[in-house]
């Protein structure tokens, strides 16, 4: 099939929420692991590149391809089994790359599976299953989002800040290598001693080699390339390793226990230095000489710009999609939203008066404040918090009519704790300074915030490119991370280069052609291909 009609029959596939356009020549939806194995062992006689896609949500172009072939494996979207370890009080689910965020989620609230081709073992699991009594933790802004998609950019999202991100949720993965020979990796059983990692293959190879020497920030969300720690576990290699080292068939999640209580906050405050100093107090830090830091542990702590609610509050009264949401008033100047799990809800009444306190005492006034104690009114604002990528795409969408050249600008980047006033105010002062429209919001209680910039021309994206490659340079100087919980993929190889050394990211490189020795997962994905002289 040529270019052109490939593009006419698949075009959507040659795409994802980055915006980016890729090219492709032909196309796989696989079933099956089987499935998968045959279309590797095809593509590695062909020596044709092989894309690896799910559901296409991603924002740094991983799933965009480059040439070649595509293995999409939204068709691969079964739960195929559970797992209760009653001594540990344990709840496992194991899935299909496919299965998107959402069914999980709906799943797990109706205690409603198919079981069609499960075990004994896991069907007896649903015997200690009650209904929304667990859930995946693992929440990214998009439930269309795929578990493989998840794990191969070892996705967050708001309530990282209690849970932490993907990789703290893995259990085991199985995993086809590009001659179609398979790993199984389970938690706990394989380490690289002392740098130094062995693998056994089911076909009885053995897969040897060193893991990269190379420093990681010290910040709680990074998936800057490809993990190393001392003896590490070698499942944590492939979490985050953007779908370039293997394709993942299978995973085994675990789930944590539903809360009984549950509430939602969103604070606004009377500018954003009070509203830092606020997200400070909530992280457990004093921020007042003579108080003791805040009891209040929320799961979520999440940020909102003035500019943000300037775009919320104007989309508000233009379109019709946004009109479910709460008013955003006029005076609301800078907004953090929290959400709180605690086993009652008197718990979490008492936690909220002290928070309420802090409020106050930092200028804010409780009136304007939202609390949400009840599911519904939970979701209402977590729609709000979904609002704004939401703005952020829609113009994106309406930018790129005028001009196809234009694609999404949106950091990922964090800092240590004691850098965020820093990088706020870098940013506030560059946009300024570039007369950009850029917007602020995120995971702030990691110090992870996504800054997006909304060009109006060629000219503005350019700048607000440039802008962003400074920014990288300076977050890495900082000991931050250039991508915090998207995956670098395509369009933040220029940021890992100000992160990363070429001796590092060779290092890299050298771990890809052991599992990967003709390069054909995923070109271009974390760093340029490289021909290697010995290949024809």
């Amino acid at each position: 099939m040529n270019t052109n009609s490939f593009a006419e029959l698949y075009g959507e596939y040659l795409s994802d929420e980055s915006r980016m356009m890729g090219r492709a020549e032909s196309i796989i939806f696989p079933k099956t692991e089987k499935e998968i194995i045959m279309s590797e062992k095809e593509c590695t006689l062909k020596k044709a590149p092989i894309t690896v896609q799910g559901a296409r949500t991603g924002l740094a172009a991983s799933a965009v391809p480059l040439g070649g072939h595509i293995i999409n494996l939204s068709k691969m979207n079964n739960v195929t089994g559970a797992r209760y370890d009653k001594a540990h009080d344990r709840f496992f689910l194991r899935v299909q790359p496919g299965v998107l965020l959402a069914d999980i989620r709906k799943c797990l609230l109706n205690k409603s599976f198919i079981t069609a081709g499960w075990d004994r073992e896991s069907i007896k699991a649903l015997d200690y299953m009650k209904k929304n009594e667990w859930f995946y933790s693992t929440d990214p802004t998009e439930t269309s989002a795929s578990i493989g998609g998840m794990v191969s950019c070892n996705a967050s999202g708001a309530r990282s800040f209690k849970y932490g991100s993907a990789r703290d949720h893995i259990e085991s993965l199985r995993i086809v290598l590009t001659d179609g020979d398979v790993l199984s990796l389970k938690r706990g059983q394989v380490y690289a001693k002392k740098g130094i990692f062995k693998l056994m293959t089911e076909c009885g190879r053995e897969i040897s080699g060193q893991i990269p020497k190379y420093k990681m920030p010290c910040v709680k969300k990074n998936t800057c390339g490809y993990f190393n720690k001392n003896d590490m576990d070698m499942i944590d290699l492939f979490i985050g390793s953007d779908g370039t080292l293997g394709i993942i068939s299978e995973i085994e999640i675990e789930l944590n226990r539903t809360q009984k209580a549950d509430w939602g906050v969103t604070i606004f405050m009377p500018d954003e230095s009070k509203a830092l100093d606020l997200v400070i107090a909530l992280r457990g830090e004093k921020i007042f000489e003579n108080s003791a830091p805040m009891r209040l542990k929320p799961s979520a702590i999440e940020f909102f710009s003035h500019k943000a609610l300037e775009m919320l509050r104007t989309q508000q009264k233009i379109n019709p999609a946004f009109s479910s949401i709460q008013e955003v008033r006029d005076n609301y100047h800078t907004a953090v939203f929290i959400e709180i799990e605690e086993d009652s809800d008197e718990k979490i009444f008492k936690q909220i008066q002290e928070l309420g306190d802090v409020i106050v005492n930092l200028g804010g006034d409780e009136a304007a404040t939202w609390v949400a104690n009840n599911p519904a009114a939970l979701e209402k604002l977590h729609a709000f918090r979904h609002a704004c990528p939401e703005c952020v795409n829609m113009q994106i969408d309406e930018a790129k009519k005028k001009d196809t050249r234009i694609t999404k600008l949106g950091t990922d980047m964090s800092v240590p704790d004691e850098k965020l006033k820093d990088v706020m105010d870098m940013y506030n002062e560059d946009i300024a300074k570039n007369k950009l429209n850029g917007v602020i919001f995120g995971h702030i209680g990691n110090n992870h915030l996504h800054v997006n910039i909304i060009p109006g021309n060629m000219d503005e994206y350019e700048k607000a490119k440039k802008l962003f490659l400074i920014w990288a340079e300076k977050i890495a100087a900082m000991g931050g991370a250039v991508s915090a919980e998207h995956g670098v993929g395509k369009l933040k190889i220029p940021f890992l280069q100000k992160m990363y050394s070429e001796e590092d990211l060779n290092e890299m490189r050298n771990i890809k052609l052991i599992f990967d020795p003709l390069q054909l997962l995923n070109r271009g994905t974390i760093f340029s291909y490289k021909q290697r002289e010995d290949m024809p």
